[in-house]
């Protein structure tokens, strides 16, 4: 059976503590890659809400009725990288995410889905910023401060 094409509507979840340490996780297809969770709707008729709350426990085992997610209530449109189109429909070369905070208490365990990603580490807001490969997860975790508060 052939594989359904990704639906180019996504989510980004900035996972952080109180303390504004954030969680990047490492991906296993790009060894340097560092993000956050980021993950697409399953169907058309998933909410973003949804699709965060599926994503950071598929990617990470954290659950989400134990912390709080907020709805940023922000976008990013972006170019689908040209090596990952062919996992959309054809034709299909932009894509919109979606971006949420999900606040864990310190010591929060982390529970990696091995095909997805390698490594996982805390660092302060603005370190994980830098760490970040993708500009518009760095500017969702540059604004961190502004939406904790």
């Amino acid at each position: 059976m052939a594989r359904p094409y990704k639906i180019p509507q996504s989510v980004l979840v900035v996972v952080h503590t109180p303390a504004l340490d954030v969680l990047l996780i490492r991906r296993a297809d790009g060894s340097e890659h560092w993000q956050s969770v980021t993950g697409s709707k399953d169907t058309e008729q998933e909410s973003f809400q949804s699709t965060a709350v599926r994503e950071v426990f598929e990617e990470t085992g954290i659950v989400c009725a134990d912390c709080r997610l907020t709805d940023w209530e922000l976008e990013n449109v972006y170019d689908i990288w040209p090596a990952y189109r062919h996992r959309y429909p054809p034709g299909v070369t932009r894509n919109t995410e979606h971006v949420f905070g999900l606040l864990v208490p310190p010591g929060t365990a982390v529970r990696l889905n091995p095909r997805e990603h390698t490594e996982h580490r805390w660092l302060n807001y603005l370190e994980a910023a830098d760490a970040c490969f993708s500009p518009s997860n760095a500017e969702a975790i540059l604004m961190l401060p502004q939406f904790a508060a």
